[in-house]
């Protein structure tokens, strides 16, 4: 036994809370809330062949600089949404539902994988009045090294990730992932790459 707070745990009960504590500390200890974007980078087939068919989606042009502050009704909407689409979509493969890989599409059928939840996610966002170059489609590696896409919520607080996974909604430097790409802010049908997902990484490893 050991003693927290005043209190008799079991080495698994420490354990517990200690893993718990750590649950709420940023990944690195003065990690940047934002992503650092770098050069423009290749835009995932998926989503060139959905913007094939939602041309008007990719093609917005946003003059976006400084992220906005999210007001208490826009992280309650932030919320809502996330956990609506987490609850309301079926997760299925692209293999299964379409027969082939890589396939991004909004899931009006009430199934689709990662992509899918993301898009719908942006769409429903958007329909609340947020900016397409606010909520940005992004590519991450999870931990044991498979591709998943999430989505990135700009704003002046951090950048937040919707997740499939996950129904809260955190700062990208409290997630597993390390992030590779996402949509550029001023123009929707371009990507860029994120810089500074390494030295997150880093310092989450280093916890």
């Amino acid at each position: 036994m050991a003693i927290w707070n005043g209190v008799k745990v079991s080495a698994a009960g420490l354990c517990a809370i200690f893993l718990s504590a750590n649950m709420a500390i940023p990944a690195q200890a003065g990690a940047s809330p934002w992503m650092q974007t770098g050069s423009a980078t290749s835009q995932p087939i998926g989503h060139y062949e959905f913007c094939q068919n939602h041309k008007g989606e990719c093609s917005v042009r946003s003059r976006t600089g400084t992220a906005p502050r999210v007001t208490a009704s826009g992280w309650t909407a932030i919320r809502q949404v996330n956990a609506s689409v987490n609850r309301q979509i079926a997760a299925i493969t692209d293999q299964e539902l379409y027969g082939r890989e890589e396939v991004w599409a909004y899931p009006d059928a009430g199934k689709g994988d990662c992509e899918d939840f993301a898009l719908e996610k942006r769409r429903r966002l958007m329909q609340k009045g947020f900016s397409a170059g606010d909520l940005l489609l992004t590519v991450v590696r999870k931990p044991d090294g498979e591709g998943h896409a999430v989505l990135t919520v700009r704003t002046a607080q951090g950048d937040f990730i919707l997740d499939n996974l996950d129904n809260g909604v955190k700062l990208w430097t409290q997630t597993p992932y390390r992030f590779l790409k996402r949509q550029a802010t001023r123009n929707s049908g371009h990507w860029v790459t994120i810089d500074n997902s390494a030295e997150v990484l880093v310092g989450s490893v280093g916890q």
